[in-house]
């Protein structure tokens, strides 16, 4: 959703906006660094392509993100923050820090095999 659409009632309300959604603070962490290709996106985070995409967009629509393609054959589109993405990505730095330190790690789940 985009911050253009609803209005909002404070700063930390359109910040809470625009990172809503279980991938979008993932999504700014995996491009905080590098310009990164969709597949490798997707392969760093681990999500389905249709919800990596509806947030790209959506981050993309919010000034967030940039989405660059090439006119090479064949085609790469890439993806990198936006100078307010990357303040975006300074800002929770410190929310980080507070989740490292006052909450317990949470276990990895191990994945169960499937009988066949």
């Amino acid at each position: 959703m985009s911050v253009r659409v609803r209005p909002t009632h404070c700063g930390l309300d359109a910040a809470i906006e625009v990172i809503s959604g279980k991938w979008k603070v993932v999504i700014l962490w995996a491009l905080s660094d590098s310009h990164r290709r969709f597949g490798e996106l997707r392969r760093l985070i681990g999500v389905s392509e249709k919800v990596l995409f509806q947030h790209l967009r959506e981050l993309e629509a919010d000034g967030i993100v940039r989405r660059e393609a090439s006119e090479d054959l064949p085609m790469r589109v890439e993806y990198s923050l936006t100078d307010r993405g990357q303040a975006l990505n300074d800002a929770l730095k410190p929310l980080g820090a507070w989740g490292r330190e006052y909450l317990p790690a949470r276990a990895v789940p191990v994945p169960v095999p499937r009988d066949s």
